[in-house]
């Protein structure tokens, strides 16, 4: 039992790199300064930013990597008497839903052949 414990605690230990290693690991990759990666890093994220606004395009692309895209959800009314799923026979009220925005990220294919 003492190694399953250890076993599942070795694999919860591994976790995303927090931002300043991923800032170190991309300094020495391109032996650059980190806070020039850091002012690289937020300058895509303020052109990711403008690209989903609402004056943007809605859709950015990472060449290479992902996609991402602004999705607006309309509102939908709500509606009584549907079936409820979970009890067959019995009836339900489903509450509205106000209008969204929804974010989308999609992987391309080259990110997809580095898994």
């Amino acid at each position: 039992m003492a190694k399953a414990a250890t076993a599942n605690s070795n694999s919860s230990a591994k976790k995303a790199p927090s931002k300043s290693e991923v800032l170190t690991s991309i300094a020495e990759a391109t032996q650059t300064n980190k806070k020039v990666v850091a002012a690289v890093l937020d300058g895509l994220a303020s052109e990711i930013k403008k690209a989903l606004g609402k004056k943007g395009p809605g859709v950015f692309a990472i060449h290479g990597l992902v996609k991402i895209e602004r999705k607006n959800v309309p509102a939908k009314p709500a509606r009584k008497g549907v079936p409820n799923p979970f009890r067959p026979g019995e009836l339900m009220d489903v509450a509205a839903k106000p209008a969204s925005t929804k974010i989308k990220v999609r992987p391309l294919k080259s990110l997809k052949e580095m898994v």
